[in-house]
């Protein structure tokens, strides 16, 4: 449930600085970046089973440091990142320019996005609802610019942290899904925001992750109506 006397000003400002504080260092971890040939190809296979064969307009919120943007990149589609922390930010557009590959990333807000109505027909996001003090505007803010017949394609999980770390330990109660959401939970989330045709697929390849999953991860998608 949501504080009555929540300040999402403050909230976002802190969640801002973490992960600034942490992109120098955010791939290192084998969950995080792709570190070998064989979790870059396996990224790859499921990433193309949901967002298809053909180019599409991709918007990738919450980029963080580009990993799945650039991976939708190498896939052919035309990808944007949008990323709240600068320094994230920073790191996403050096890999991309080492990598050739013609991403743009922009700074924005996942819940008050910098884009038009019907702007894309493909919109991702990774592990990114669970840090955001409004989750479900996200969700119908992420409907309004996707295009009628467009996919949303999360890739989510659920987990329960030991405890708060960094600046969480002053915001976790805060953010409504903190903890993630199991896969039947959010396939009601986001047909209470609007999508439709939701599906899930379980995430649990240790390849995936470069070790055996500590979590239940999964990928969701939807689709907004015509």
């Amino acid at each position: 449930m949501t504080r009555p006397d929540r300040d999402d000003g403050h909230v976002k400002t802190l969640v801002r600085r973490h992960w600034n504080g942490r992109a120098a260092t955010f791939d290192d971890e084998s969950q995080h970046g792709i570190h070998t040939e064989a979790q870059r190809e396996r990224w790859l296979s499921v990433l193309r089973e949901w967002t298809g064969e053909r180019p599409r307009q991709t918007l990738d919120v919450g980029c963080g440091t580009g990993v799945v943007s650039l991976l939708l990149a190498a896939l052919g589609h035309d990808v944007t990142g949008v990323d709240f922390a600068p320094a994230m930010l920073e790191r996403a557009r050096t890999k991309a320019a080492r990598a050739g590959l013609p991403v743009g990333f922009v700074r924005g807000d996942a819940e008050r996005l910098p884009v038009p109505d019907d702007a894309v027909d493909l919109l991702t996001a990774r592990h990114l609802v669970w840090t955001l003090p409004d989750p479900q505007g996200a969700l119908r803010e992420w409907r309004r610019v996707v295009e009628p017949g467009g996919r949303l394609v999360l890739i989510e999980g659920f987990w329960d942290h030991d405890e708060p770390w960094d600046e969480y330990e002053a915001i976790h109660d805060d953010l409504p899904m903190y903890d993630g959401r199991p896969p039947a939970a959010m396939r009601e989330t986001l047909e209470s925001c609007g999508f439709r045709s939701v599906d899930h697929e379980a995430l649990a390849d240790p390849v995936l992750w470069g070790r055996e999953p500590r979590h239940e991860y999964y990928l969701a998608v939807g689709t907004v109506p015509e």
